[in-house]
């Protein structure tokens, strides 16, 4: 069994109430389709009867719950909830109505703050900060969460390396340049995120274009000082650094290379030093491996979250789909 067929059965096994807001898109009601024929989710729609007619032609949605947010008749208690959460900032019913109604996501985000669905997934026409904004705003980060990060889980055919070629790759869509707290503080978020979704053990590479020493540099000293953060605060965890790629997944350069080391070789999370790196690293291993890439997928946020590349099929929000109602499931 593949790995996202994997993750489908196992939101079949509890399932969860997902809210695809952006029914101006086409893509969302083809994934929405599929979610509902494989019963992999419950799906939640937010859009007005034009909005959803207009882009949902030719499909049976017949089993997604659609809602009109200018007329549901829990809207005034969203508003309500979201001028309490914002009372601080000074927002006014005025300003939380206009917010919400005119930008979904928010509407969507109020709907998982008061218990009535288990995530979001949104991105497919937003940016990532239209979808994660709100978010923040509202459902917050989890308790002890320092920051909120992105990652890729991917899947490489046919690779002897990783876990049988399933790696989560992070920071690959969020955090532009960590400072050591942050780089220490996305590893372990990561490993937690590999070990619920991959359901083995994390084994977690610090990566630099150095290896124990082998270059010199203030980039290089980041990753080390990050490590040594992240060992200190998660005593348990297989974590690395600073290796190489090639030293962090190839068991026989890593046993060369880093000979004392319990991670080299065998790594499974592969944590890199900014975001440029991250997101260059999934895209050449998408690309050219022909691997598959779910994500990005955050972390670190109370109620899973997710955001879509605005290039994703339809196929990739129903992958996301799936991996964000495993998340809600391992929210209990």
């Amino acid at each position: 069994m593949s790995f996202i067929d994997r993750i489908k059965e196992r939101a079949r096994a509890d399932k969860k109430t997902i809210v695809l807001p952006e029914s101006m898109d086409r893509r969302t009601f083809e994934a929405a389709e599929t979610v509902l024929k494989e019963d992999i989710a419950n799906i939640i729609i937010i859009g007005t009867p034009e909005e959803v007619e207009a882009n949902s032609k030719g499909l049976d949605i017949s089993k997604a719950t659609i809602i009109n947010p200018f007329t549901y008749e829990k809207t005034e208690e969203y508003l309500n909830l979201f001028v309490e959460l914002r009372k601080s900032k000074g927002l006014t019913y005025e300003q939380a109505k206009e917010t919400a109604l005119g930008d979904y996501m928010y509407y969507a985000c109020l709907m998982v703050k008061a218990g009535d669905a288990d995530g979001v997934v949104s991105g497919a026409c937003h940016s990532t900060a239209n979808t994660l904004r709100p978010s923040l705003q509202i459902i917050k980060t989890k308790p002890g969460v320092k920051l909120v990060s992105a990652f890729f889980l991917m899947v490489v055919p046919d690779c002897e390396y990783g876990a049988d070629g399933t790696f989560i790759f992070a920071d690959s869509g969020l955090e532009q340049n960590p400072d050591p707290e942050k780089l220490a503080a996305i590893a372990a978020c990561s490993a937690e995120s590999f070990e619920l979704l991959a359901e083995k053990e994390a084994i977690v590479a610090m990566l630099s274009h150095s290896t124990k020493g082998s270059a010199k540099h203030a980039d290089v000293d980041k990753v080390v000082e990050a490590t040594a953060i992240c060992k200190a605060n998660n005593p348990n965890l297989k974590v690395d650094g600073e290796l190489q790629l090639d030293a962090a997944i190839v068991p026989s350069v890593g046993s060369s290379k880093a000979p004392d080391s319990d991670v080299a070789g065998k790594a499974n999370v592969l944590v890199f030093p900014d975001l440029d790196a991250g997101n260059i690293g999934y895209k050449l291993v998408q690309r050219l491996a022909k691997a598959e890439a779910y994500g990005p997928v955050t972390q670190g946020i109370a109620m899973p979250i997710n955001d879509l590349s605005r290039g994703c099929s339809a196929d990739d929000i129903v992958g996301v789909v799936a991996i964000t109602a495993v998340q809600a499931q391992g929210n209990k």
